[in-house]
């Protein structure tokens, strides 16, 4: 499972990295939530690539109102081409989800630890996300993204048994572009390395959106999240 993440690269230098005009509303996210905001990248209708701004929480077009989302923030990739939620996204609407990490939450004698998870060498990366434009029954179109999870890898299987699938660099067009079935055999766990590092519990909150969230905890000796 992924429930928050982060961005934390300056709107040009994720419009660099993932060859996209400027969209001036990136900016800096330290603590990325569900019913949030937060941009992808995704192809227009002539097949180039696009920034939009998109609402976390997928809500299927059939759905008759958009608190469904916040059951759909994660797609299980094993299923995710016959579920009836998600399988017209995979299909025609797939796209990558930018981040700089992850947070997962590890549970210690009478409290959970929040853990930053992080690529080495890749300060920014994508998770293949999947979207979808729904339209409310006063008209109002919204569009909304999820992000499709695998088998957690051996590092993050120390903290939870799911993961965001984070796509290498050189299969970022291929998720876009190819057929479904193409497409679904990059739903697997990361096989690079990982960091993993114990940080603040101010990010626990998720009204919390501050570089704080970011900061070192003060573990016990040992306890200390290490390159894996």
């Amino acid at each position: 499972m992924c429930s928050r993440y982060f961005l934390d690269a300056d709107g040009n230098v994720i419009a660099y990295t993932f060859s996209v005009p400027l969209d001036e509303r990136v900016r800096r996210r330290f603590n990325i939530a569900p019913t949030q905001d937060a941009p992808v990248v995704r192809l227009s209708k002539e097949g180039n690539r696009e920034m939009a701004m998109l609402r976390w929480g997928l809500v299927p077009g059939w759905a008759k109102e958009i608190g469904v989302g916040t059951k759909m923030i994660n797609a299980r990739g094993e299923s995710v081409a016959e579920k009836p939620a998600f399988r017209e996204a995979m299909a025609r609407r797939r796209c990558l989800v930018p981040a700089s990490g992850f947070f997962e939450w590890k549970a210690t004698p009478g409290r959970k630890q929040p853990y930053a998870i992080t690529v080495p060498g890749r300060p920014l990366f994508a998770f293949a996300g999947l979207w979808e434009r729904w339209r409310s029954p006063d008209g109002e179109s919204v569009e909304t993204f999820t992000i499709v999870t695998a088998d957690a890898n051996d590092a993050v299987a120390r903290i939870h048994d799911r993961m965001p699938v984070i796509l290498p660099k050189e299969a970022e067009d291929e998720w876009l572009k190819a057929g479904a079935g193409e497409a679904g055999a990059l739903l697997k766990p990361y096989e690079g390395p990982l960091a993993l590092r114990a940080v603040s519990r101010v990010v626990s909150n998720v009204n919390n959106d501050v570089p704080e969230c970011l900061d070192d905890a003060s573990m016990e000796p040992g306890a200390q999240g290490e390159l894996l």
